[in-house]
């Protein structure tokens, strides 16, 4: 099933939380990197939880990018020139806190810092009141290593399209904006995000919905 506009999505959550006993919702959103993943879980926070509720106290977001190995270990691993493939994430971090999450505890989830392109420690609260529970990231849908562990813990996990070249152009323009030259992040590009997004585009076909992501990035 494909689905293009945010009120449909809204709707959509809305009566998924409607429908479920738990404590609560989780709906994950995947995608190749630049598709839009992030304004997508952004929007839809903002638009489920209305304008007063500003920390979250009904529905929280939780981005994967705050399991992010940090530099210093990912050079201790060699990986650090492929920061962002599925191997750089604390996967089972991730899976620990995402059960946490559904069990209704508070919790206090690490945010990820473009500026600084580093985790943040419990940067981002998921209060006791918070019923709604949006997450983003690459790999939610993959079918290997610890990744089929961090499905299971979402009711539903949307698929973030884009078109590609214009995924590429964006990807390039943040990169810069992010402190890169623009042949660095260039290079960046193809040599990264690019086998990310070739792993991460065929799990599309395993996603509850997919979604038309012209939303920005």
């Amino acid at each position: 099933m494909r689905i293009r506009g945010l009120a449909e999505l809204v709707a959509r959550v809305e009566s998924l939380r409607a429908a479920s006993s738990a404590p609560r919702l989780l709906v994950g959103i995947a995608g190749p990197p630049g598709a839009g993943k992030t304004t997508l879980a952004r929007a839809l926070v903002r638009e489920l939880a209305g304008a007063d509720d500003w920390r979250g106290t009904r529905v929280a977001h939780v981005p994967m990018d705050g399991f992010h190995l940090a530099d210093r270990e990912l050079e201790r691993l060699a990986r650090r020139d492929r920061k962002g493939a599925p191997d750089t994430f604390d996967t089972a971090g991730y899976a620990a806190l995402l059960r946490r999450v559904r069990d209704g505890e508070t919790v206090w989830a690490p945010d990820f810092e473009r500026d600084l392109e580093q985790p943040i420690a419990q940067g981002l609260p998921v209060v006791a009141d918070a019923r709604i529970v949006i997450s983003e990231g690459n790999y939610l849908l993959l079918p290997e290593d610890g990744w089929p562990q961090v499905r299971e813990l979402f009711d539903e996990v949307w698929f973030c399209r884009a078109d590609p070249a214009v995924r590429r152009a964006k990807l390039v323009e943040r990169h810069v904006r992010f402190g890169k030259e623009p042949e660095a992040a260039r290079t960046w590009v193809a040599h990264t995000d690019d086998p990310n997004a070739a792993l991460v585009t065929p799990t599309e076909a395993a996603a509850d919905l997919v979604v038309d992501c012209d939303l920005g990035t």
